[in-house]
């Protein structure tokens, strides 16, 4: 299978291009290398064994010529993290439902009908949480107050009683909370809507928090667990915001390229017209606190602070059920956390963008 990567150039896109070779399908790249995540682009060599359009997945130009051929397209290009507020949405919005729509439009013009995207668990916003008196509940935003006082578990709507966090199921109404959650959910619209239009078969994988070696560093961009691993990196202690108790699914970057490769593979097996989500983590949910003691402890130091420092639009919980993924693909995550997390300690991380 010929399969475009868009964003291949990338963290996430680096391993789905060696997985792709390694189980003998084509790999093409497609990335624009932009500055905020490649600051040295002239050095970021081709990805191996991948045929390399460097170009802007909003430009349809480059895009006709990199989908000849191609079978299947796996759409990672985006700009990902919380952000800046409502700053630099335009920016977000711009990179990721200009650039799928675009994307979308040539894949038509192309003939090409298949297509997995890199989803996010951030569509559904906060968890799934169980009242004791009122069942299963969804709580709003959490309210500046509450945080600025340290009160940052969420409350029962109805009752404001203490709340127990769960698994989200795919089925889970979406409540994206900030910029990067809407564009996100956009995403998933549009490839919808294009599905739909052409019958096309498409999946989006909503991921949890991916980590591993070739994360950017010193970026507003990157994921928690880069930022504790820059920290470390510079000699200082990783900081926790809140108490720490956070919880989250941390899945290893090769997991998760295993996981869009299966999902490449079972596209011609799903109906025509539709697209089908799942979550795609590691199945154990672990807290923030628990990544950044875990990572603390295999760099030798210093041990992580916990700030009680918090951020608008951050959820309290957020962990999802990937038992679908498991069930239907027949896909199983391979890296222990343990090991993951000794690996990506040991491992240098992309430099930093020049400020």
């Amino acid at each position: 299978m010929r399969v475009l990567v868009t964003g291949g150039a990338g963290f996430i896109g680096r391993h789905i291009v060696t997985e792709l070779a390694a189980r003998g399908h084509e790999p093409v790249v497609l990335d624009a290398l932009l500055p905020a995540v490649h600051p040295h682009a002239a050095a970021v060599p081709a990805p191996r064994g991948a045929t390399f359009h460097h170009a802007d997945v909003r430009d349809p130009e480059a895009l006709a010529p990199a989908l000849r051929g191609v079978d299947a397209v796996c759409h990672q290009a985006a700009m990902v993290g919380l952000g800046n507020g409502v700053a630099d949405a335009a920016d977000y919005v711009g990179c990721n439902d200009l650039g799928t729509a675009v994307l979308l439009s040539a894949a038509a013009e192309a003939g090409v009908r298949r297509l997995v995207l890199a989803g996010s668990m951030v569509v559904y916003g906060e968890g799934r949480y169980d009242c004791a008196r009122h069942g299963t509940v969804r709580p709003g935003p959490r309210a500046e107050d509450d945080l600025r006082a340290g009160r940052f578990e969420p409350r029962c709507p109805r009752c404001a009683a203490p709340l127990t966090p769960g698994l989200v199921p795919e089925e889970a109404p979406a409540d994206p909370r900030n910029v990067y959650a809407a564009t996100k959910l956009a995403q998933e619209h549009l490839t919808a809507a294009w599905a739909r239009a052409t019958g096309g078969r498409s999946v989006s994988l909503r991921y949890h928090n991916v980590y591993g070696p070739g994360m950017p560093r010193d970026t507003p961009y990157a994921g928690v667990a880069s930022f504790f691993r820059s920290a470390l990196a510079r000699g200082e202690a990783p900081r926790v915001f809140e108490d720490g108790a956070q919880r989250r699914d941390f899945v290893h970057v090769r997991d998760v390229a295993s996981a869009n490769v299966a999902a490449l593979e079972a596209l011609e097996q799903r109906p025509p017209g539709s697209l089908t989500a799942y979550n795609t983590g590691s199945g154990t949910p672990r807290t923030i606190a628990d990544m950044a003691g875990a990572l603390a402890l295999a760099h030798g130091g210093p041990a992580p602070v916990v700030t009680g420092e918090y951020r608008l639009g951050d959820v309290r919980h957020i962990t999802a059920d990937s038992g679908r993924l498991r069930a239907e693909l027949g896909w199983r995550p391979e890296v222990p956390f343990a090991d993951g997390v000794a690996e990506f300690a040991a491992e240098p991380m992309r430099e930093a963008v020049p400020g």
